[in-house]
C-alpha cells in the first residue's frame, strides 16, 4: 500500500508541475536586446510575459555576441525588441530568425544623427530622453496588445512615470552655471539635446573606441579653457583615459551612467533610480540652482 501511495503522490506532483508549465506557456515570450528595453517591456507586461534580455549584466551591449542557442530561442519568441544599428549580432539574428515578430525601436522613434567627430551614424541611446522613451513605450504597448489581445498592456503608468522624470530633469537642469559636460563616450547626446546641455565626448558612440592622442589633448584643453571641473566616467566602460585627463587638468571624476546595463556598481537598481542618480550628479557638478 505504501508503494501505491508513493506512486500516487508522484502522479499528483507531476500533474501539478504540468499545470504550472502550461500556465507559463500561456504567457507571451519577449526577448530584448539591451537593459532599458527589458525594463520597459517588464513595466508594460508585468507577469503577463516572460522577458529575457540578450545582454548579460556587466556586459557592454555594443560588444554583444549571441550563442546559437540564443539565436534559436529568438526564433521561438513571440516578440524581439531591439534597436537596429546598435548590436550587429542582434540585427543579423532578427533578420534570420524573427523578421515578422520583432519591433525595431528605430522604426518608431526618431534617432539622433551622430556628428562625424563622434563616429557618425545614428545614436541608439534614445532611452536617455524620457520623451522618446514614452514614444517607444506606446509603440511597444500597441505591439504587445496585438500579440495578446486579451492581455492588459496599457502604457499610461509608464508614460506618467517617465513624464514625471522628465519634469524633474527640466526643473533640475534649467539653471546651471556650466552647461557643457565631458563624458567618457558619446552616449548622452539625447540627454544633452533634451535639456539644453552640451555633451563633450572623449570617445565616440562606441564605448570601447579609443580616442586619438590629439583628441585627448583637445579634451584637456577644453576642460582648462571652459572652466569644467568634472569629467564623467561610466560603470561598464574603462575610466582610464578620463582619469588621465582629470589628473592632468586637476579636476575630479564622477559617475554618469548611460544605463546600458545594471550591475552592483550601478548608482541604482533599475532605470528610474539610475536616471535619478544621474540627475543628482549633474545638478551637483554642473553647478545648478535647484
Amino acid at each position: 500500500m505504501r508503494t501505491l501511495g508513493a506512486a500516487g503522490a508522484v502522479v499528483a506532483l507531476l500533474a501539478v508541475v504540468g499545470c504550472g508549465d502550461d500556465t507559463e506557456a500561456d504567457g507571451i515570450s519577449v526577448y530584448t536586446s539591451v537593459y532599458p528595453l527589458e525594463w520597459l517591456t517588464a513595466e508594460l507586461a508585468g507577469d503577463q510575459a516572460t522577458v529575457t534580455n540578450l545582454t548579460e549584466p556587466g556586459t557592454d551591449p555594443h560588444d554583444l555576441e549571441l550563442s546559437p542557442r540564443q539565436v534559436g530561442e529568438m526564433g521561438e519568441a513571440d516578440l524581439v525588441v531591439y534597436i537596429s544599428g546598435m548590436q550587429p549580432a542582434v540585427d543579423e539574428a532578427v533578420a534570420e530568425q524573427a523578421p515578422e515578430h520583432s519591433l525595431d525601436i528605430a522604426d518608431v522613434v526618431e534617432l539622433r544623427t551622430v556628428p562625424d567627430d563622434e563616429g557618425g551614424g545614428l545614436d541608439p541611446h534614445m532611452w536617455l530622453d524620457p520623451e522618446r522613451f514614452i514614444t517607444a513605450g506606446e509603440a511597444l504597448s500597441d505591439r504587445l496588445s496585438e500579440i495578446d489581445p486579451d492581455g492588459e498592456y496599457g502604457a499610461e503608468a509608464v508614460t506618467n512615470e517617465l513624464s514625471d522624470l522628465d519634469a524633474e530633469y527640466q526643473a533640475g537642469l534649467a539653471d546651471c552655471a556650466q552647461r557643457a559636460f565631458v563624458v567618457s563616450h558619446a552616449a548622452f547626446g539625447y540627454l544633452a539635446d533634451r535639456y539644453d546641455l552640451e555633451q563633450i565626448a572623449i570617445s565616440g558612440i562606441e564605448s570601447d573606441s579609443e580616442p586619438s592622442p590629439a583628441r585627448i589633448r583637445e579634451i584637456a584643453s577644453i576642460v582648462d579653457d571652459r572652466d569644467i571641473d568634472t569629467i564623467y566616467t561610466e560603470t561598464l566602460a574603462s575610466a582610464r583615459t578620463a582619469d588621465i585627463i582629470a589628473e592632468e587638468t586637476g579636476v575630479e571624476t564622477s559617475v554618469l551612467d548611460p544605463l546600458e546595463g545594471i550591475t552592483e556598481a550601478s548608482p541604482g537598481d533599475d532605470y528610474p533610480s539610475v536616471m535619478s542618480a544621474n540627475l543628482s550628479e549633474l545638478t551637483a557638478h554642473q553647478r545648478c540652482s535647484t
